[in-house]
Parts: structure tokens; sequence; C-alpha cells
């Protein structure tokens, strides 16, 4: 499992020292638009499963930290469970994160590693339409909105962001 470094962030593989910050996030109202805000049970298996996509694919959302504190902010990277028709480029970030240009920062990296490293030509973000402000950071990646993308879950519906083809390179 490879770790990426950017000017001021180390993007690590999560560890379990991660779950319990990971479940607290996904307990919280902050987590509504990326399968939170419920009970504890429920939380820790979204966190757990951030450690299993690793374990299966070789790869997932790394933890982003600060270079040389290994606190994690949040989680970005490239995602693919089972069963979604196209390869994802995700981010969650706790608050302590926020408003410091770290989510962007980091996609760029875990993107230009999803393209190189993974292969990846196809890189879609699934958002749900309330959440402006991961709408907002998939627009200052150059992401633009594909309606005419297969949804991952067509139960419930999201917006479908689509990355430039030619971008990549960190920050």
């Amino acid at each position: 499992m490879i770790t990426l470094t950017t000017e001021r962030l180390t993007l690590r593989p999560p560890t379990p020292a991660d779950v319990p910050a990971l479940t607290e996030f996904y307990r919280s109202e902050r987590s509504q638009y990326a399968g939170g805000h419920v009970p504890h049970s429920k939380a820790w298996s979204n966190a757990v499963a951030m450690l299993g996509h690793w374990q299966v694919r070789g790869y997932g959302l790394w933890a982003v930290t600060e270079t040389g504190d290994d606190t994690a902010l949040g989680l970005v990277g490239p995602y693919y469970p089972d069963g979604r028709p196209e390869t994802e480029l995700g981010w969650v970030l706790f608050p302590a994160a926020e408003g410091r240009g770290i989510a962007q920062e980091a996609a760029l990296a875990a993107r230009a590693d999803a393209r190189s490293r993974l292969g990846w030509t196809e890189i879609v973000s699934y958002i749900d339409a309330r959440n402006t402000r991961s709408i907002a950071l998939a627009e200052r990646l150059g992401a633009t909105l594909d309606a005419d993308a297969p949804q991952p879950k067509p139960d419930d519906p999201c917006l479908i962001f689509r990355h430039p083809s030619d971008a990549g390179g960190t920050p």
C-alpha cells in the first residue's frame, strides 16, 4: 500500500487507529451526504468498509494528514465498490480540515495517482444534489456535470461530475 505526499499533506492508507474518528464522522449530521448520520453500528461498518476496500482492491480512500502529524483530517481517493458503474474520486473531510484547501490538494494528488498508477481514464464523483461544498470542490477540480452518466443507485439518484481526462498532477 502506497503513500502520497504533497507540499503539506500525507495521504496514507487508513488504519484501525482511524476507525474511531471515522465512526464519529459517520454518526454526525456532517456525514448526511456521504451515507452517514446513522447509528453507531452502521457508522462503524461504514468506517471499516474504508479499510476493507484497501484490502480487497489494493487501493481506496487515503487518510489525509498534515505532514508530520498523523491525525486524519478526512479521506480522499479512488473508490470503486462492487456494483458501481464507474470509477470514482471520493472525499469526506472532518470539520478541522475545512476552508484550508486540503480537500482540493489531496484530491488533485489522488486523481493524478489514479490516472498514472491505476490507469483510470474515466473518473467521476458522485455527489448528493444538496451537498453544495462537494459540488464546489468538484467544479474547482475541473469536473463537469454529466447528466447522461449511469446512476450508481438508481433508486437514490445523485449528481455525477466527470473529471477532465487531461487533468492530473499535484497542485
